[in-house]
């Protein structure tokens, strides 16, 4: 049996309605059996319950977080309360909520893990290759999905060249820019550098032209406004053998 796997670009505040109004169609239109959304920046940065809840009542089966995952505190206990949204599991042991999970579906156990990356973050973590290797050793999924969260390019191709046969995809979030790589790998592993972005199409990852400009132009800092207009959804589709695990196609979508 194939199924194909829906993953969700970065959502960003204006995109949770776009969301709400779009996937359902899009779930149909591809014959989705299962999604993944991450949700870090529904609040802009961070997220909340409502919001959380927001994004599953659209469809997604589990959410994923990042580096803004503590941003809005009153998300801490709902992490412990709902195991289907997942934080980076190789933030530190203490932290509220899990870094991965399995989830029982008609087609078999799925696997879904949160990792981020370490190149050019502001903070410490556990390395992420190490704590692949050990959620690997307690799952028995024969289908297992990765959002790796990180910057830099190099360090998600490098999870995907490591992880390429021991899981069925791979993808990057966090830059908000849908990259044209997507493949199945040498050995099975679907993969992307980056699903891209749930938000508002003129903007800079999100937020409003002139705030990123006023930034780089070297100005007294601003508040970064979340820009508005018309959204777009961006992300993949990953057709994965339910028999094997591998996957056998990844096709990218930007949704307008």
């Amino acid at each position: 049996m194939e199924v194909n796997i829906l993953a969700i670009g970065d959502i960003v505040t204006v995109g949770l309605d776009f969301l709400r109004k779009k996937l359902p169609a899009i779930k149909k239109h591809y014959n989705i059996h299962f999604t993944v959304a991450n949700g870090e920046n529904a609040s802009g940065t961070g997220i909340t319950p409502n919001q959380a809840d927001d994004i599953f009542y659209s469809g997604a089966d589990v959410i994923t977080l990042g580096n803004h995952t503590w941003n809005r505190r009153e998300i801490e206990n709902y992490l412990d309360d709902n195991r289907y949204i997942v934080r980076p599991a190789n933030y530190a042991p203490q932290v509220p909520g899990r870094g991965f999970c399995e989830v029982e579906t008609s087609f078999g156990t799925v696997c879904v893990i949160n990792l981020i990356g370490r190149c050019s973050m502001n903070f410490g973590t556990e390395n992420p290759f190490f704590e692949a290797d050990r959620i690997l050793k307690k799952t028995d999924a024969k289908i297992t999905l990765v959002d790796f969260h990180a910057e830099a390019t190099s360090e998600k191709l490098a999870m995907a060249y490591y992880l390429d046969g021991r899981v069925s995809a791979l993808w990057g979030t966090h830059t908000h820019v849908q990259t044209s790589d997507g493949r199945v790998m040498p050995e099975g592993t679907g993969y992307i550098t980056d699903l891209g972005m749930t938000g508002t199409i003129e903007s800079v990852i999100g937020i409003k032209p002139e705030s990123s400009i006023n930034m780089f132009l070297g100005n007294p800092p601003r508040r970064y406004d979340q820009a508005k207009g018309a959204c777009k959804l961006e992300g993949a589709i990953f057709t994965v053998d339910t028999s094997t695990g591998k996957c056998l196609n990844v096709e990218t979508i930007r949704i307008q």
